[in-house]
């Protein structure tokens, strides 16, 4: 519930200034905006190569209207690695510039990739990544998913954990304290450390979406079948207030974190974290704290 008041709030208030300014007096014309071309799904994307001949990846564009006539829409391909195009990877309807048709009555069309196992099968470290851009003339390009990455790789493993990889947004984080759902919402992980052949420390930032402090964890994938996140008792996370309210006695206290009631755990192929954070406050003034009896736990997901 921590943006739910305030978003009623912005809502209703927009409601009211359209109401005021309406006049039932004039007629209204509505406007149709010109299709307009982009990309479907995640501006980063994996092609995950498979040992088969049906391997293959589709990526996903459209319009913004449909129509009752074919359209086309132009893109070009940019290799960023030293990947080939028609050898390293092959795309039917043009390897570094094509043009794909959105049939009449649809709003979606796919682009087919097709890449060669054997290039990624003896190197599990091995990727290459296409730039995939919407050009002109054709539909007109939207404002907005104009581009998308996509990274070519074999079979992932857990075992083989890049911890640079990890670094970045996470637009799908959601949470549940104690049986309360919150999310989705937004965040970062703006550190990522390797300490080990198996162990790594990355700082999270927004956690909880409040305004909190950024939060180490510690990543350890020894056991590559049983990865787990766990986190130190840490202070001075956040003012006490965005966790138990203006009213309480805690209120001036601030939030502090620690082990949860597990261990959490973490995908670097699924390019997903899920935490188990200890909820606790502490007053600065004399030390004095403790955790609250209550499950957080924090679903970060691309």
């Amino acid at each position: 519930m921590k943006r739910i008041h305030q978003l009623f709030v912005t809502v209703a208030s927009a409601a009211t200034l359209l109401l005021a300014s309406c006049d039932r007096t004039k007629p209204y014309t509505i406007e149709v905006p010109p299709a307009e071309a982009h990309f479907v799904g995640k501006l980063n994307q994996t092609y995950t190569v498979q040992d088969n001949a049906t391997s293959q990846y589709k990526l996903s564009l459209g319009t913004t209207n449909i129509s009752s006539s074919d359209r086309t829409i132009s893109y070009k391909v940019t290799p960023i690695t030293s990947i080939a195009p028609g050898t390293g990877y092959t795309i039917a309807t043009g390897n570094t510039t094509g043009t794909i048709t959105v049939p009449a009555g649809q709003a979606l069309a796919e682009i087919i990739i097709k890449a060669p196992f054997a290039a990624y099968a003896t190197d599990p470290n091995r990727k290459d990544t296409l730039m995939f851009t919407l050009s002109e003339p054709s539909v007109k390009v939207a404002g907005f998913q104009d581009t998308v990455y996509l990274t070519l790789r074999g079979q992932c493993l857990e075992s083989n954990v890049v911890v640079a990889e990890l670094l970045g947004d996470y637009d799908n984080t959601s949470e549940d304290l104690d049986g309360s759902a919150y999310g989705p919402y937004q965040t970062k992980i703006t550190s990522a450390v390797a300490t080990s052949p198996t162990t790594a420390t990355i700082v999270v930032e927004n956690i909880f979406d409040a305004g909190w402090a950024p939060i180490t964890f510690t990543l350890d994938w020894s056991d590559p079948n049983n990865r787990t996140v766990t986190q130190d008792i840490q202070t001075n996370i956040g003012l006490g207030s965005t966790l138990v309210g203006a009213a309480s006695p805690y209120a001036n206290w601030q939030v502090q974190v620690g082990p949860g009631t597990a261990s959490g755990t973490f995908s670097a192929c699924d390019q997903s974290l899920e935490l188990n954070i200890g909820l606790g406050v502490l007053d600065p003034a004399t030390g004095q704290g403790g955790f609250f009896n209550a499950e957080y736990i924090v679903t970060m997901q691309r």
